[in-house]
């Protein structure tokens, strides 16, 4: 059975969630009464997202430059990505985060080829717009990893998932093993979910080979 890595970016590859960091520093609003709306379950991932987005008003070039030197990649990315190559894993990135912090952050890795899907942005002096788009090219306003875990399954391979947050525990559901940290390792233990806890990516692909 081919195998496949469906992999959250914000707070799983990087250690700290870059949207936030860019929220704290840049919204012209309240975005952490939205998220606590979010967490509440009361909006969706997507709609907090695009709400709260859309009180950043600075541009692209300046949002990158705040991140310079102040987003840190989980140890053990580099081995996670050359142990799917040498195994012929398909690596997929996906991410609620946004676009080009996601391209701007793995091209500086050196991984700009990695396989990745997360929000379209534009920007605009009156607010980033940011919005989802599924597999099958269409506007979601909410479970944009669900649709693509779904799609995964559909064709066949065994999908395991890596996530760290709320928005990940419906999609690791679907998926035949978990590697959990953070709020879905809190869920996957609160819940009697098969999983794996791990801190690095070297914990990762140390289970990879138990599993393969």
């Amino acid at each position: 059975m081919k195998t496949l890595i469906q992999c959250d970016f914000d707070g799983t590859i990087t250690e700290k969630d870059v949207s936030f960091f860019l929220l704290d520093a840049f919204a012209q609003g309240d975005w952490r009464q939205l998220l606590r709306e979010y967490k509440e379950h009361k909006i969706s991932v997507g709609e907090f997202n695009t709400r709260a987005f859309a009180m950043v008003k600075a541009d692209k070039a300046t949002l990158l430059e705040a991140l310079k030197g102040k987003i840190k990649v989980r140890d053990g990315f580099h081995e996670l990505v050359n142990y799917c190559l040498r195994k012929g894993f398909r690596l997929v990135i996906v991410s609620n985060g946004l676009d080009f912090y996601i391209n701007a952050i793995l091209k500086d890795l050196g991984l700009e080829n990695i396989e990745w899907h997360a929000a379209k942005t534009t920007f605009h002096p009156a607010g980033m717009k940011v919005q989802y788009i599924g597999p099958d090219g269409k506007r979601l306003e909410d479970g944009f990893k669900e649709s693509y875990i779904e799609l995964f399954l559909k064709l066949g391979y065994r999908v395991i998932y890596a996530g760290n947050g709320d928005s990940d525990i419906a999609p690791a559901r679907y998926a035949h093993h978990i590697f959990a940290t953070g709020d879905l390792l809190t869920y996957c233990r609160g819940n009697n979910l098969d999983y794996r806890p791990f801190e690095s990516f070297i914990d990762v692909v140390r289970e990879l080979k138990q599993l393969s």
